[in-house]
């Protein structure tokens, strides 16, 4: 047995409420992976750096 087919069947004894808990885990998963592509990663590097040199300004509350 797959390791999908293997979860798919632990899910199936789940109830109800511990699926939905299942899938808010995986959706918050899912979007921190799609979130945390190499492009974003240097785009924090580039802040940091920025941030560490000074480049920064302050940004009043409206």
């Amino acid at each position: 047995m797959s390791n999908v087919a293997e979860i798919e069947a632990a899910i199936t004894a789940l109830s109800i409420r511990e699926a939905e808990e299942i899938r808010e885990w995986l959706e918050q998963w899912l979007e921190d992976q799609q979130q945390m592509t190499p492009e974003f990663l240097a785009s924090i590097e580039r802040g940091k750096a920025d941030i560490a040199a000074g480049n920064s300004r302050t940004v009043s509350a409206s």
